[in-house]
């Protein structure tokens, strides 16, 4: 089991789309099994026993995941009875939870990184691709996947995993490699490495552990404390965020939401800690304008945005970073320049023609400040590594003007450790101007040091309200367990 780390942009998607025959490289040679390896593309790589879990999802969102599975996997006459036999078949082997019967485009993010995972699984790989598939994981799923991965790397085959997350490697790596500015920085054996020295490779330079390093340098903790108990003692209800009583239902009339409550005060970063699947991607998308309320109010300051439209949401001063930033977080054909200021193109308009040279100008300052690394501002979304792809969402998101409120859903998914300080940075910046952050992540570590308190969210409700201090982390985890 091979490990590859490396900053955003370091080369790690583009050398695993290289081995599965999606890209050709211009020079050098691939050997596999013995033998030169030269795909054409991934039905060759395929065809090889070459399988892959790529960063973006490639289900089809209308379909069920028994038909996702045999998209490409038979030919002639289809036999679903026999690929649900199959598909239960590795659901026990490899201890994962899958409804067949499920349409895609209503699981959350990390059930469709499963199902991801399971249809590389059934095409008997004797190589392993996994491109950063924990990104999308919450923390009681990372351990199940790493086990299917030493599970799989056990029954003689291949496995490179690509990750950001030094703790995943520490516990699965046979080898590591780590890439910087697509060269090999260094390669080792695990057992021969050390943790500071991968993390000296990837960035350059000495990295604190992530909580200690986010509370030292946000300076979070009593002093943003005291600064909220000096509004309040001063008899002011000011509300960045109040959401009373929300509640939605699915199209089968399942509870997703059940009267979940929450206040967020301007100046605070409020954290919502849960298991993925209990509600927190029908709370963002509640908040986002994406989805209506069957019972519920939200309230942005003094403006009710209850069942409001994405665009009345942004008018309000709300920047929302989804949690799946290809599904709507973006616009992958365009540039990054036209996704940046994609609802705010007036200051770059005159007589109804737009003014590139000006819009280039103004997102190329953007991309210095959020570290979005690409040739310039005209380069194509969509060619950006996920991480870019992420800190240019988060570029045009927290330079609202005004910004009230940031939602913020898995904001530092798929960043590499020295982007997550710099994300977080950005973050509590905002709030220092006096907005409020609704931040939901499945990172209980992130969550506790760079929020104020934190909110457990469990089966849709609200059951309880730490703050958000490393003394509390058995209570919140338990919490997010159900157990009250």
């Amino acid at each position: 089991m091979h490990c590859l780390l490396g900053e955003n942009g370091a080369g790690k998607s583009t050398l695993c789309n290289t081995i599965f025959g999606v890209h050709p490289p211009d020079t050098g040679t691939m050997t596999w099994q013995g033998r030169s390896y030269t795909p054409d593309g991934p039905a060759a790589a395929l065809t090889a026993g070459v399988a892959m879990v790529h960063q973006h999802f490639s289900l089809v969102p209308d379909m069920t995941v028994l038909e996702n599975l045999m998209l490409g996997q038979t030919a002639g006459r289809l036999d679903r009875r026999a690929f649900a036999a199959r598909l239960a078949a590795l659901a026990v082997e490899y201890e994962l939870a899958i409804d067949p019967d499920a349409v895609v485009g209503e699981l959350s993010v990390g059930e469709r990184q499963r199902i991801e995972i399971v249809k590389c699984l059934m095409r008997d790989p004797r190589l392993v691709v996994l491109d950063e598939p924990t990104a999308v994981l919450p923390p009681d799923e990372i351990g199940a996947l790493l086990a299917i991965c030493r599970k799989v790397a056990a029954q003689g085959r291949g496995v490179i995993l690509v990750t950001h997350k030094l703790a995943e490697i520490a516990k699965v790596a046979d080898r590591v490699s780590v890439l910087r500015g697509g060269r090999l920085a260094l390669s080792k054996r695990m057992a021969d490495a050390e943790m500071g020295e991968l993390v000296r490779a990837m960035v350059g330079r000495e990295l604190q552990s992530l909580g200690g390093a986010l509370a030292a340098t946000l300076g979070v903790g009593e002093a943003a404390r005291s600064n909220r108990a000096v509004i309040d003692d001063a008899g002011e209800r000011r509300y960045a965020l109040m959401v009373d009583g929300l509640s939605v239902r699915d199209r089968t009339g399942v509870g997703k939401l059940d009267g979940f409550t929450v206040i967020v005060r301007p100046g605070e970063v409020v954290g919502v800690a849960g298991v993925e699947g209990n509600g927190q991607s029908e709370l963002g998308r509640v908040l986002a304008g994406l989805l209506t309320p069957d019972a519920g109010t939200v309230h942005v300051g003094d403006i009710d945005l209850t069942g409001a439209s994405p665009g009345k949401v942004t008018a309000a001063g709300v920047g929302i970073v989804p949690e799946d930033r290809h599904a709507v977080g973006c616009i992958t054909g365009l540039s990054i320049a036209e996704n940046i200021f994609l609802g705010r193109l007036g200051p770059f308009t005159r007589l109804g023609l737009l003014d590139r040279s000006r819009l280039n100008a103004a997102a190329a300052e953007l991309m210095v400040r959020f570290d979005v690394r690409a040739p310039g501002p005209n380069t194509l979304f969509g060619a950006l590594s996920g991480g870019n792809q992420q800190k240019a969402v988060l570029a045009r998101e927290l330079t609202l003007e005004p910004l009230a409120l940031l939602v913020a859903a898995q904001p530092t998914r798929g960043l590499d450790v020295g982007a997550v300080e710099a994300v977080y940075t950005q973050i509590r910046a905002a709030c220092a101007r006096g907005a409020g952050v609704l931040l939901i992540s499945s990172e209980l570590d992130e969550l506790i040091a760079v929020s104020d308190r934190i909110v457990v969210i469990y089966r849709g409700r609200a059951v309880g309200e730490l703050a958000a201090e490393p003394a509390n982390r058995e209570r919140i985890g338990a919490l997010m367990s159900g157990h009250a």
